[in-house]
């Protein structure tokens, strides 16, 4: 049986403003999952809390990822075993090339599975990012520049897929990936997650648009409002919503009085 993602009745404050009012959610490796919401949701606090960021409290609930409880872990922990987030905004690093961002992430993975590892050869690592590259269809220079510094929002998000291709991970949050980006952009960074998906990839897409479940096909669309989820069906919800809005659901909520 491959890892899981399980969110059990997460509630998470900010600055001791609620924000998620109890989360339930689980992700497979090998699943698809598209969670869907308007501004303000709290989406993008899942994300940030899934992987460890200190600023998200955790007033109950649990994250088991894998069979363990990593509340208590610090980002760099989740990441090793296995845990991976697409940033809505990447940041710049100046002075760091891309290949060297990534030759120093997996020699951290590695050193955690054998402190005396010596870190992967420089001739496996270049016919690894080769290999990746070629398969995201991204020219070989982009290894050579400094991680996102100067890049256009579509080459940091590709860089982000790349991130995500090299250092293999078993579930892949994606945190609003699409914002910014033009069609083009969408469409490659889109083909990019298709090519990597699989029965050892379980992905989590965070998106406010349907437009880019037009690319990435979900097999399980959620939809959080004021800090639950409300609603869980097929790629169907996703349409439904493109149509409909969110306010259908809000009456359905207030019909059903607070769940």
């Amino acid at each position: 049986m491959g890892a899981a993602l399980e969110i059990r009745n997460l509630h998470v404050s900010v600055e001791d403003q609620p924000i998620l009012r109890g989360v339930d959610l689980i992700v497979k490796q090998g699943e698809v999952h598209a969670l869907m919401g308007p501004n303000g949701s709290g989406k993008s606090t899942l994300a940030n809390t899934l992987m460890g960021h200190p600023a998200y409290e955790i007033t109950a609930g649990q994250i088991i990822f894998d069979g363990v409880d990593v509340i208590e872990l610090e980002p760099d922990e989740r990441s090793r075993m296995g845990l991976f987030m697409a940033f809505q905004y990447p940041v710049a690093i100046p002075g760091v090339t891309v290949a060297n961002f990534l030759r120093n992430a997996i020699n951290a993975r590695r050193k955690e599975e054998n402190p005396e590892d010596k870190g992967i050869p420089i001739p496996a690592f270049r016919k690894l990012m080769i290999e990746k590259m070629d398969m995201l269809q991204m020219d070989h220079s982009f290894g050579g520049r400094y991680l996102n510094d100067g890049f256009s929002g579509g080459e940091k998000k590709r860089a982000e897929i790349l991130q995500m291709a090299v250092l293999e991970p078993k579930i892949a949050i994606m945190d609003e990936t699409d914002s910014g980006l033009d069609i083009d952009a969408l469409r490659i960074v889109s083909e990019g997650v298709n090519r990597l998906s699989g029965p050892e990839l379980g992905v989590l897409v965070i998106t406010h648009y349907q437009r880019i479940l037009n690319y990435i096909k979900p097999q399980f669309v959620h939809i959080m409002l004021d800090g639950r989820i409300v609603e869980s069906g097929g790629p169907d919800l996703a349409l439904h919503l493109e149509e409909q809005g969110y306010d259908w659901l809000r009456e359905k909520q207030n019909g059903n009085g607070e769940r």
